[in-house]
């Protein structure tokens, strides 16, 4: 490792935001030089859906680190500046600014993009999406007592903005193409759960129902329409109906990719001097034999130390569960693992008492995923149980009176 020696890190996100700090306290003496096509330094992005949106956090809560840390650890933050190609042969990035910068080593943290509503009308005003501190403002001015707001997705995104915007005093209509809510990310049993609990919040919901065209006025959404011949009238309208790795640099650049830019275990790319973190890449999962592009902030935290120790020549940290969470009125979701291979669920709690946790087993009782509702105690041991690969009977985890602690002596 050479003081002279240079990293790009291209996003200015979560993971490129923690790729940066990390290099430094793994060591690092080489420059740093973080690229991001916002004009904010690196923020959290799970506010923006809920206590943002609320108004309940500020620009500075939301900051990863303050302007000072990047000045006193010498990282240079390039801000409202996007790359416009990678040369590998010459080891430059080309930025919007017109420069050719060069590097040792390339991070790619350009994370995702929100997939387009493809129907007549969807680039109406009032047709909005939320991925960006921006787009949370346009969200937040459009979101007044008694403003109708239209939710196509009912996934996460669409299921916190629909309970934060019932808070700000607006109605909302969640419309999902699926017969359940969350259908891609939730168990059956879950989904009729957050069903209950939007409808009564007073959230409008409509299942089974396929958006085909955007009505508008005066250049202004006005009302979605469906395939059943439904209109529904709204003010606003929100987009959320998942998203796309953004990994257009790196397939321009020639790395190879599929559904995100392929990656191993150090979070490094076909190009052994270019690593991929976070939403835009798609990575080895060893505990479920599998590789899948993973869209969270625990995993954006785990890549960025992978290629920050591969850079520094640290050994590699040991593999972690994945884990997600969600807000949502006096809801909090936390979702260790994924259910590959799940066989057979085990429920402890009830779901009357809002406290409740679905274990997910495959057919030798290991626990491959838990989904826990206001219980992060059988989360945290759920993690842990997955990570150990410990077979659990259904009955000991369904069984209240049995200590959850006791399985992961």
């Amino acid at each position: 490792m050479s003081a002279s020696q240079q990293v790009i890190i291209v996003g200015a996100g979560h993971a490129g935001g923690s790729a940066a700090a990390l290099l430094r306290q793994h060591g690092w003496k080489g420059g740093i030089t973080l690229i991001g096509a916002e004009p904010q330094l690196p923020y959290q992005r799970p506010p923006l859906s809920k206590t943002w949106l609320k108004g309940e956090e500020t620009g500075e809560a939301l900051q990863l680190r303050s302007a000072r840390f990047y000045k006193d650890n010498g990282i240079t933050v390039h801000l409202s500046t996007a790359v416009d190609g990678i040369d590998r042969k010459a080891r430059t990035a080309a930025t919007s600014r017109g420069e050719k910068l060069s590097y040792d080593y390339l991070i790619l943290a350009t994370g995702s993009r929100n997939r387009p509503l493809p129907v007549r009308g969807a680039q109406l005003n009032g047709v909005l999406e939320l991925r960006s501190a921006a787009d949370a403002d346009c969200l937040q001015a459009a979101l007044q007592p008694g403003t109708k707001l239209a939710v196509v997705g009912g996934g996460f995104i669409g299921l916190e903005v629909a309970a934060s915007a019932r808070a700000l005093g607006a109605e909302a209509t969640v419309i999902e193409r699926e017969e359940r809510l969350l259908p891609r990310v939730v168990c059956a049993e879950l989904s009729s759960y957050f069903a209950q609990r939007h409808h009564e919040a007073g959230v409008e919901l409509m299942l089974g129902a396929t958006v085909v065209g955007v009505e508008g006025c005066a250049g202004r959404v006005v009302a979605i329409m469906l395939a059943d011949g439904r209109r529904l009238p709204c003010d606003v309208a929100l987009v959320g109906i998942g998203a796309v790795a953004d990994d257009r640099l790196a397939q321009a650049a020639g790395l190879a990719c599929d559904n995100g830019v392929a990656v191993d275990l150090e979070a490094r790319s076909s190009d052994d001097r270019i690593f991929a973190i976070g939403d835009c890449s798609r990575r080895p999962l060893p505990f479920y034999n599998a590789e899948f592009r993973l869209e969270s902030v625990p995993n954006a935290l785990e890549q960025a130390n992978q290629a920050a120790r591969a850079i520094c020549s640290k050994p590699a940290p040991a593999p972690e569960v994945p884990w997600f969470w969600s807000d949502q009125y006096d809801i909090r979701l936390q979702i260790a693992g994924l259910p590959f291979g799940s066989v057979r669920i085990a429920i402890r709690g009830s779901p009357d008492s809002g406290k409740f946790a679905v274990f997910h087993q495959a057919e030798d009782d290991r626990i491959v995923a838990v989904e826990a509702v206001n219980m992060p105690q059988a989360m945290a041991i759920g993690k842990l149980l997955i990570a150990k690969g410990k077979a659990v009977s259904s009955e000991q985890l369904a069984d209240e009176a049995f200590p959850l602690k006791d399985l992961a002596r």
